[in-house]
This record gives structure tokens, C-alpha cells and sequence, in this order.
């Protein structure tokens, strides 16, 4: 999940400033006149950076070349943080400058959205005018290379990090297309991307399916829109019935974002909660009646790359009974970082607290859970699947009615023969999904959501 910041104050430069100063004396005792020192007392918190000052004195007079000393400085910190767990990290300033621009839905990179089939890091989508359309690249294309490793099995994380970069930096990409016979290599030029944060679309059953791709400054702002243009195009036929809320394949972002996005749905009660070290808890983010939305049936898509901010958001629906949750069970990150910039304009990422659900169960390492699991296919498995997409039916419901043993036999022929025409002009009609069978099993949950209601 992207972090909220903390500015650097006096406060912390004078300690930081008073650290460094000690760092040089004790560098300096230890290279004049270590005999003669006496040795600190063992539960002194000095002792340990004394230890960092030797170590740092070894290198800079005995190293076979002259070594950088912000480099050493920068590594050491680095090496610190990585012991501690996978989030916690040191940024440099290019790195925090990265940083900033993700979390403003701008970033350095290719222009492409892509997805695990099948082993492959698939292009599922392609940004008008990006580095990769100019380049030729299209949906459906496979990854076989990128910058000089191999991509197959890689995982997304690590490829999105290979494709992000500083804005005219380049990164070699070699793609197997379905219709070449050749592998197809080309050069991408980053360039600024900027996010569109919402996808939505209105159904001819008058249901929206809405997809968050990440949770940034603009997430909560673009998905009122969407919602008040959906309401608005649904209004002469009746209103909106229910919402697919799809957060497949969202890392995250921000956690104000989150929370204003769960707000959205939810009159009361806790979105989110952290606790620091000891299970102290340190905020409660509680939600609002204002501006809350119809009580539509809704259904949220979730699978193994949904996390952070997007799980805070499926947590807190499913908590609070107003969503069913249908996918696959989603990453598990549910702790929290906090940027802290330091004097040189470098920063580190530190995990602070971890997120628990209004439930108060933990995200960390668990993820959520859905209440339907369902599985993504391959299009072999999907095109089996197509004429049985319906298998969500009444009897699934919790609390359905039973039907009567002693009703008339000629009753049933006649329901039945009146009702097939319909459900077929429906999936006709309102199933948009050609390759996606998460989605269209969503759909359908949805149907009954709205169905039993």
C-alpha cells in the first residue's frame, strides 16, 4: 500500500544531527586510540553504532578504492531495513520522488496493465498513447523478456517493478504474440502515465459494474462521478439495482482513499482500525451517514494480487453485511508504513501498525477470504463454461423457499417455458463479458443478490 507521509521537523534533525555527530566521535575514538577507551557499559544504545563505526572506519581506510561514502552510508540503512520485513525500505531521493507522483496517480512507466495467464505476464490492456501503444504492443501479447530476464513465471510485482522507471528511460521487452510466428522485440521509452482510476459501464439490467485499478488522490473523487453518471443514465428505466465492484489485481494506496471509498456504502460503524506495537491502537476510521449511497446489492471481486487499501475496503463491506465477496482469496497486506523524509531529501518506509477489519480481524498474512470462491479460467475452460454460466441458482440461497410437494404438474412446465425466453435475451443482453469468468459468475451472484431481495 502507498504510505502516508511524515515531514521531516527540527526535532528529528536534532537528533538526527546529535546521532551523527556521536557516529563521528565515536569514529574518531575508535580509529585514534581504541586501546585506550574504556569499554561502554553492555546496555548502552551507543554500543551497537560504535560497532557501525568501526566497521565504517575498516572500510574507508583499508577498502582497495576509494568507496562513496553516501553510498556506504545509503547501503547500511538499506541493509538495516531489510531485516526487518518485506515493506520497510530506504528510499533514495529519485526514489521518493517516484514515490510521490504514484501516489498523485502519476508515475514513470510503460503504459500497460498486465496479468498472469497461464505462467505468462499477459497484456490485458494497453493506455492510448503510451509507450507501448506507440510501440506497437497489444492485448493478448505474451512477455518473454524483460530487460534481459526471463519473464516467464516472474511475478507481476517484480515486472511492474522492471517497467517502472524515471520518465526517458528505456526498458527491452521480447513478446510472443498469438498471430506472429516470430518473438517480437521492442524498446520502451517510460513516460509520465497518468491513471485513470475508475472504469464503470452500465448494464442493460440496469446493474454497474465498477473497476477501482489502485486507490490514489483521485480514487474517491472519480468513483462519486462514476456512480452520479450511472444513477443518472439508470434513472428513466427505473434506477440502479445492485454494483460489481471489481478490485482485482489493486495493490492498493492510499488509506484516506479507502476509507472515503468504503464511506461511500456504509452509514456507521468502523472501516478500519490500526494498532501499533503491544496491539495499541492508535485510529479508528469510522464511517458516516452523509452522502451514503442506496442500499444496492453489491458484489466485490477480489483475487491473489487484491491488497492493502483494496482489502480494507472488501473487509469493510463484508463486515458490515453489505457486500458478498466473489473471487479468489486476496494477498494479505495488511500493514501500514509511514514515510518518514530525512535531512537529504532521502526517506524511510517504515512499518509502523498493522490494518484490522471492523470485525477485528487481522489482514496481515491472512487477506480475505470470499464468501464465493471462484476460480479464473483459461479460454478452453471458459468456452466449457459459457452454457452452464447460470449454476448460481435459487436453492443457493440462504432462506429460500421451498417449493410445495403437492404443486400441480402442468403448473411447472408452463413457469418454466414462460421464464426461458427471458433469462436467454438476458445473458444475451447484459453479460459483457466474453473471457472473464470471475466477472460473469459476479454478475450472477449479483442477479441473485437482487433476485432475493
Amino acid at each position: 500500500m502507498r504510505c502516508q507521509r511524515i515531514e521531516f521537523n527540527p526535532h528529528a534533525s536534532f537528533v538526527v544531527r546529535g546521532a551523527a555527530l556521536l557516529l563521528v566521535a565515536l569514529l574518531a575514538a575508535s580509529v585514534a586510540a581504541p586501546r585506550a577507551r574504556a569499554e561502554p557499559q553492555a546496555d548502552s544504545p551507543y554500543r551497537r553504532l560504535e560497532i557501525f563505526a568501526r566497521a565504517l572506519a575498516h572500510v574507508e581506510q583499508s577498502y582497495v578504492t576509494d568507496a562513496n561514502q553516501d553510498e556506504l552510508i545509503y547501503g547500511a540503512i538499506r541493509g538495516m531495513l531489510r531485516v526487518l520485513d518485506p515493506h520497510s525500505a530506504f528510499l533514495d531521493p529519485s526514489q521518493v520522488q517516484i514515490l510521490t507522483s504514484d501516489s498523485e496517480g502519476r508515475y514513470g512507466g510503460v503504459g500497460i496493465e498486465i496479468d498472469v495467464r497461464d505462467g505468462w505476464l499477459t497484456v490485458v490492456s494497453v493506455f492510448e498513447g503510451g509507450p507501448a501503444a506507440r510501440a506497437g504492443v497489444k492485448p493478448g501479447d505474451r512477455f518473454l523478456a524483460i530487460g534481459g530476464l526471463i519473464a516467464r513465471d516472474m511475478p507481476i510485482e517484480e515486472a511492474q517493478q522492471h517497467m517502472r522507471g524515471a520518465p526517458g528511460t528505456q526498458v527491452r521487452a521480447t513478446l510472443r504474440r498469438p498471430t506472429a510466428d516470430d518473438a517480437i522485440e521492442v524498446v520502451l521509452t517510460r513516460q509520465i502515465i497518468e491513471v485513470r482510476a475508475v472504469d464503470a459501464r452500465v448494464l442493460a439490467d440496469r446493474t454497474v459494474y465498477l473497476r477501482l485499478k489502485v486507490f490514489d488522490e483521485t480514487t474517491a473523487q472519480e468513483l462519486r462521478r462514476a456512480l452520479d453518471e450511472a444513477a443518472e443514465r439508470a434513472a428513466a428505466s427505473g434506477g440502479l439495482r445492485g454494483l460489481v465492484l471489481d478490485l482485482r489485481g489493486n495493490p492498493g494506496g492510499l488509506l484516506s482513499s479507502a476509507v472515503l471509498v468504503a464511506d461511500e456504502f456504509l452509514t456507521e460503524g468502523v472501516i478500519v482500525s490500526t494498532r501499533a506495537r503491544g496491539g495499541k491502537l492508535l485510529r479508528e476510521h469510522r464511517a458516516s451517514a452523509a452522502g451514503t449511497r442506496p442500499g444496492w446489492p453489491i458484489v466485490v471481486l477480489v483475487d491473489g494480487y487484491t491488497a492493502s487499501a483494496a482489502e480494507i475496503v472488501a473487509g469493510a463491506l463484508r463486515d458490515h453485511k453489505r457486500a458478498v465477496i466473489v473471487g479468489t482469496r486476496s494477498f494479505g497486506k495488511g500493514s501500514v508504513q509511514n514515510v518518514i523524509e530525512l535531512p537529504d531529501h532521502s526517506a524511510i518506509k517504515l512499518t509502523t501498525a498493522l490494518y484490522y477489519t471492523p470485525s477485528g480481524r487481522s489482514i496481515q498474512a491472512e487477506g480475505i477470504e470470499p464468501d464465493v470462491i471462484v476460480e479464473q479460467l483459461d479460454a478452453r475452460a471458459l468456452a466449457r463454461a459459457k452454457d452452464d454460466s447460470d449454476q448460481l441458482r435459487e436453492e443457493s440461497l440462504a432462506q429460500h423457499l421451498r417449493s410445495e410437494r403437492n404443486q400441480s404438474p402442468a403448473a411447472a412446465p408452463s413457469d418454466r417455458g414462460a421464464r426461458a425466453p427471458d433469462q436467454a435475451a438476458a445473458r444475451s443482453s447484459v453479460d459483457p463479458w466474453t473471457d472473464d469468468f470471475q466477472a460473469r459468475m459476479a454478475h450472477q451472484v449479483l442477479k441473485a443478490l437482487i433476485a432475493n431481495q
